[in-house]
C-alpha cells in the first residue's frame, strides 16, 4: 500500500532530504521536519509537490518533549494518522580521542541522542499500535562497531540506540509494527561528511570493496525498503549500506 504518512526527522539536507524524496517519489505523504533550518526544509518540500508528491513542513527540536509532542500533533492535525517515523536528525557531538574526551562531551551525545529516539519513539508508537501497524526506522552508523580515530561519542551514541532499537522491535512486533536500523558508512554531502578532510574521505572510499563514499540516495533506498511493506516481515535488524567496508 501507498500513501502512508510518513515522518523525516532532519530532513532539510542530506540523508533525510534523500529520504523525503524517495518515500514521496513511491506515493508516500511526508512530512519534513527541520529544527532551523527553515529554507532548506521548505525546498525539500518543493521538490516533492513539483513531482506530484504531497509535503508537508514541520519545525521542531526532537530532543524537546513539548516540541515532538506539537510536531506529531501537527502530523496528526493535517492528514489523521502517522504510519512511519524515519529517525534521522543528527545531534552534535565532539570529534577526539578518548584521552581528550571528557565525560561531559560524552554523557552529552549520549543524553540527546538516546532523548530524541526515545521521545519520537514514545509518541508514535500508541498510534501505530493503535492501528496495528507502523513502521520506525532509525539512522545509526557503520561506527557503532567499527571504531575511528576521534568517532568515539558518535560510534557509543550510536551504539546504544542499536540497542534501544531491538529493545523496541521485541516489544511492539506483536502489534503490527517493525523497528529496524539503518547504519550507512561515511556518506557524501553530510554534517558529518563534512567534518572529514578531504584526504580522510579519498582513503575512506580506497579501503571500500565498492571504491566510493556512501550517497544519501543510497541510504533513502534502504530506508524506503523497511518503511514499505517488502519489509514487513523484517524486524530488528541492522542494515550496513556502505559498499562492503563492514560485513557483520
Amino acid at each position: 500500500m501507498t500513501d502512508r504518512v510518513c515522518l523525516v526527522t532532519g530532513a532539510s539536507r542530506g540523508i533525510g532530504a534523500a529520504s523525503a524524496r524517495e518515500l514521496a517519489g513511491r506515493g508516500h505523504r511526508v512530512v519534513v521536519n527541520h529544527r532551523d533550518s527553515a529554507a532548506e526544509a521548505d525546498a525539500v518540500a518543493q521538490d516533492v509537490r513539483a513531482a506530484g508528491g504531497h509535503a508537508l513542513v514541520a519545525q521542531g527540536d526532537v530532543t524537546d518533549p513539548g516540541e515532538v509532542t506539537r510536531l506529531v500533533d501537527t502530523v496528526a492535525a493535517q492528514w489523521g494518522r502517522l504510519d512511519v517515523m524515519v529517525h534521522n536528525a543528527m545531534t552534535p557531538f565532539p570529534v577526539t580521542s578518548f584521552a581528550e574526551l571528557t565525560w561531559e562531551q560524552l554523557g552529552s551525545k549520549l543524553d540527546q541522542e538516546m532523548r530524541a529516539a526515545y521521545l519520537l519513539t514514545h509518541a508514535v508508537v500508541p498510534g501505530m499500535i493503535e492501528r496495528r501497524y507502523g513502521r520506525l526506522v532509525y539512522l545509526s552508523t557503520g561506527l557503532a562497531r567499527r571504531p575511528r580515530a576521534g568517532m568515539i561519542a558518535l560510534g557509543v551514541a550510536k551504539a546504544a540506540l542499536d540497542s534501544f532499537v531491538r529493545y523496541v522491535a521485541d516489544e511492539v512486533a506483536p502489534h503490527g509494527v517493525t523497528a529496524n536500523v539503518v547504519a550507512p558508512s561515511t556518506v557524501e554531502d553530510t554534517a558529518v561528511s563534512g567534518r572529514l578532510s578531504d584526504e580522510l574521505k579519498e582513503q575512506l572510499a580506497a579501503a571500500t570493496p565498492m571504491r566510493r563514499l556512501a550517497r544519501p540516495e543510497d541510504v533513502a533506498r534502504t530506508v524506503a525498503y523497511f518503511a514499505g511493506d517488502d519489509g514487513g516481515f523484517t524486524t530488528g535488524s541492522w542494515a550496513p549500506v556502505n559498499g562492503g567496508l563492514i560485513m557483520p
